[in-house]
């Protein structure tokens, strides 16, 4: 049974994991921003986004992964359990030798919305074309973290991404600030640090290798491509919102979309700590569904959710508090700076009303409940977009910073719709129990 003190030692390791992962971007942007210039900022924004589309797009490959491996492991079935980590490698390496292959075509098509200045959009098209050799490693990755997070190998998951983000980090500086190579630096830097990576989780995961169940089972293949399909359309709405924040930013000036990218790393920093409780609700929440227990579901979303309330209130205050001395140390462009000072208050409130989406993704991903995320995601696209071009007009980068506060509002009401219909589900047997 699930206890709050399980929880802890189930969600500490992955907050560590998670905070790691964050600093990817942090490094990026402090990086860029002690030795760069806002153009640089903005071009690492760019890019960034970018590989939001192409990288989240595919973030199915640990979401389906977590929930598909706790699930089996609910029902104590071990040799499916290790199969589907061996579907998910095979998959994530097939998709991510096929964008490396397609990089060319890619690349344009991926700054083509956002009409940054000629400048801007060159120092990006050299940060994409570095990382995108990093696609197979990075798309690996996920099938190994999602594996080790749905069998609650969190020690592990700690270790890898600590791997990858002392790797990245090293470069980073050592490519920019030693060898003057920007935007293009940090790419391969990122690029270099996910293959390493990468061969590190294999050596950690190895032993699961060995008593798979059959990889080409029909039915198991169906239900993780029907999962993928409707999570990767989920994921990519999502990823469109944070693209549109980003754009909508760029159509004001350079200085705010360099301003709203240093915001953007604060929001990431709580979104990835607060997700470590998600995670474990997820975890916690496949397991259930796997054993089709609704009171073990509910002890899960209930436990986890005390934790990322107080968590997101420790966020909030945190970055009201203090988010002003980071941005005055690290970011030397004067009109970025100032930017991210005007915009604080808003991103210091992601940490509070973040936390029932971020909570409520945990119990759909997995429960694997693919159809009732894709539409909610689509829906919470429509909306935002439409309220950002509604404010925007008006209020400028005020309009485009309420839209985004709104959006959070929209995921969390979209997916509470269907949490009554998970568990009635689960009801009849939670009765004959």
């Amino acid at each position: 049974m699930l206890t709050r003190r399980k929880t802890l030692e189930l969600a500490l390791p992955i907050i560590a994991a998670q905070a790691a992962t964050a600093t990817t971007g942090i490094v990026d942007t402090a990086v860029m921003g002690r030795f760069g210039d806002k153009a640089d900022l903005a071009a690492v924004a760019i890019a960034a986004v970018a590989y939001s589309f192409i990288y989240w797009g595919f973030g199915f490959l640990r979401m389906s992964t977590t929930g598909l491996s706790a699930q089996a492991a609910g029902r104590e079935d071990e040799a499916e359990k290790r199969a589907v980590l061996l579907r998910a490698l095979s998959l994530g390496g097939a998709i991510g030798l096929t964008l490396l292959i397609l990089s060319p075509i890619l690349k344009p098509l991926a700054f083509a919305a956002f009409g940054s200045t000629e400048h801007v959009e060159t120092l990006a098209g050299a940060y994409f074309t570095a990382r995108i050799w990093g696609a197979p490693a990075y798309l690996m990755g996920l099938a190994v973290t999602g594996w080790m997070l749905g069998t609650g190998r969190t020690g592990q998951m700690l270790a890898f991404q600590i791997v990858m983000n002392g790797v990245n980090a090293g470069l980073d500086t050592w490519f920019v600030a030693r060898l003057g190579l920007g935007p293009a630096g940090i790419g391969a830097g990122t690029a270099i640090a996910e293959w390493t990576a990468l061969l590190f989780g294999l050596a950690l995961v190895f032993p699961a290798f060995r008593g798979a169940a059959p990889l080409f089972d029909r039915a198991r293949l169906t239900a993780l491509f029907s999962a993928n399909r409707d999570i990767m359309i989920r994921t990519l709405a999502l990823v469109l919102c944070f693209g549109w924040f980003v754009r909508s930013g760029t159509l004001i000036s350079t200085a705010v979309t360099a301003g709203n990218e240093v915001l953007l790393q604060f929001i990431t920093v709580a979104a990835f700590v607060l997700d470590g409780f998600a995670f474990v609700a997820e975890k916690e929440a496949g397991e259930a569904y796997g054993a089709n227990s609704a009171p073990r579901l509910a002890r899960a979303m209930r436990l986890t959710s005390e934790f990322a309330l107080i968590a997101g209130l420790a966020f909030a205050l945190l970055y009201f508090l203090g988010g002003g001395w980071v941005i005055t140390t690290f970011v030397r462009d004067v009109e970025a700076r100032d930017a991210a000072l005007a915009y604080l208050p808003y991103c210091a409130l992601v940490p509070l009303i973040g936390i029932v989406p971020w909570q409520l993704d945990g119990l759909f991903l997995g429960t694997t409940q693919g159809r009732a995320l894709r539409n909610a995601g689509v829906a919470v696209a429509v909306l935002y977009i439409g309220t950002d071009l509604i404010l925007r007009p008006a209020f400028g980068n005020t309009g485009v910073w309420v839209a985004f506060l709104l959006m959070y509002l929209y995921r969390g009401a979209a997916l509470g719709l269907y949490v009554p219909g998970l568990f009635r589900r689960l009801q009849p047997a939670a009765k004959s129990a």
